[in-house]
């Protein structure tokens, strides 16, 4: 009788559940997830949530997580946590918790045994299914706290989204897992395999973004060269280039994940030619010594990738490069490292992200042998940021008394007396700024584009003073 009073007590009181439908998101990790939450958002708007930034106030609170590498792994965890502490009725009005992403694609069953505070767990291919989970979770219905499947589901068009971005600028998914298995990498087992959308729907939902205000498109997937393969013929990243070019609306289209493997000259010219794609590329080489790209499952050689930059650099001589790099791989020898040290220094990239090599078990690499000691990790890593910080310091001082122009992000976090912002070599967080110091009388609002003739040069960010509005 008790156990009767005990079910019917907790499925009444979760009927009552979510009357205000208040809600509280936070994403962590890369962008192409934040395009995930976003989706969430979507989805939960339309079924009537509002979004709170207060925790507190939230009935249901949400932690979209990354678990690509050990200390993402170790944010969203602790994230976790602390929003737990908001299930308690002294501290906020939470109903349900709920961990959602690659950690929950990755570790459902651990995060079940050993976080009774999160109610539900949802993979990265069934985040569009957040109302539906949580209707029956509200109704007591549910039978499993996990939902994560093979993912398969990428969205579309036709899925609302809540672009939590700045109004002027967006992310744009066009394909969803990868088929690269390099042997680092756990995205193709936390994501799966290649997924890509129709030209015709990016075009869709590009339009959609610039009609709403946007005017800054980031182009991002697991990996960008890969586009189209699992589509009919003509549905590939040179037509999908061209076609975003003609989108009204846009002023900057950014590429992000480009591999050199798959750099042709086709999509060289069409990037050379192009009115709003940006001279700009982010693509990952991860070395440039052939042994350890071998290591890594890299179906090319040290001497390709840089012949694949020169030819680049050669078509567009301005072109602002990005790319992330792997030290300490297991294997690495001191040779190596001295060819990814000597390959950074002949490409001179504008932007580099470095990674520490970690072991992440379900990887091929946490088998490999000859692991690189920490402290070697460490001074490799050194040497190389300090490498990098000259490099970008002598780019950057090629802008000086150059005219760009700039999209206004408001003012500087030190002092209101300053007002920051991005050029297109420039990508949303992750390079540097241009920082406004002469306003030249201009009243300057969020989201304008600007003339400003470079001044000065900081380690990664310009100074500048304004020409005129755009």
């Amino acid at each position: 009788m008790q156990t009767t009073e005990n079910t019917t007590s907790t499925k009444s009181g979760r009927q009552k559940m979510f009357l205000n439908k208040t809600v509280h998101f936070t994403s962590l990790g890369c962008s192409k997830n934040l395009v995930d939450s976003q989706v969430m958002l979507g989805h939960l708007g339309l079924d009537g949530f509002t979004v709170t930034s207060e925790p507190s106030e939230a009935e249901v609170i949400i932690v979209n997580t990354c678990s690509f590498i050990e200390a993402a792994k170790k944010e969203s965890i602790d994230t976790i946590l602390d929003l737990a502490d908001f299930k308690d009725e002294n501290n906020g009005i939470c109903e349900a918790l709920v961990v959602s992403g690659c950690m929950a694609q990755r570790y459902s069953e651990q995060l079940e045994a050993e976080l009774p505070e999160v109610d539900l767990i949802i993979g990265t291919g069934e985040y569009h299914k957040i109302v539906k989970l949580l209707k029956a979770y509200a109704d007591g219905k549910l039978e499993a706290k996990s939902f994560v499947e093979i993912p398969k589901f990428i969205h579309t068009e036709y899925d609302p989204r809540l672009n939590t971005s700045p109004f002027y600028m967006a992310w744009l998914k066009v394909s969803e897992g990868c088929n690269r298995n390099c042997t680092f990498c756990i995205i193709p087992t936390l994501r799966g395999k290649l997924r890509s959308r129709s030209i015709d729907s990016l075009v869709t939902e590009s339009n959609q973004l610039t009609e709403s205000g946007v005017r800054e498109l980031n182009v991002i997937s697991q990996d960008l060269s890969d586009y189209g393969s699992d589509l009919p013929e003509g549905q590939n990243l040179a037509e999908l280039i061209k076609n975003l070019d003609n989108v009204e609306g846009a002023d900057w289209v950014r590429l992000f994940y480009y591999y050199p493997d798959e750099l042709t000259d086709e999509v060289i010219d069409i990037m050379a030619n192009a009115k709003r794609i940006c001279k700009y590329l982010d693509s990952p080489v991860q070395h440039f010594s052939t042994n350890v790209l071998k290591r890594m499952n890299r179906k090319i050689t040290g001497e390709i990738i840089l012949q694949r930059i020169q030819k680049l650099r050669a078509k567009i001589p301005d072109i602002v490069l990005r790319t992330s790099i792997i030290v300490g791989f297991p294997g690495e020898t001191e040779e190596d490292f001295e060819q990814l040290l000597e390959g950074i220094k002949t490409v001179r990239f504008n932007h580099l992200g470095i990674f520490r090599y970690s072991d992440e078990e379900g990887t091929p690499a946490y088998r490999l042998k000859d692991k690189v000691p920490q402290d070697i990790i460490e001074e490799r890593f050194d040497r190389l940021f300090e490498a990098q910080r000259e490099i970008a310091r002598e780019l950057n001082q090629a802008f000086i008394g150059q005219t760009v122009d700039v999209l206004i992000e408001g003012e500087h976090e030190d002092t209101e007396l300053l007002v920051v912002g991005r050029h297109q070599g420039q990508a949303p967080d992750i390079d540097g700024k241009v920082i406004i110091n002469d306003l030249s009388g201009q009243e300057l609002k969020i989201g304008d584009m600007v003339k400003v003739e470079i001044t000065e040069v900081l380690d990664y960010d310009l100074v500048g003073r304004v020409i005129t509005l755009n």
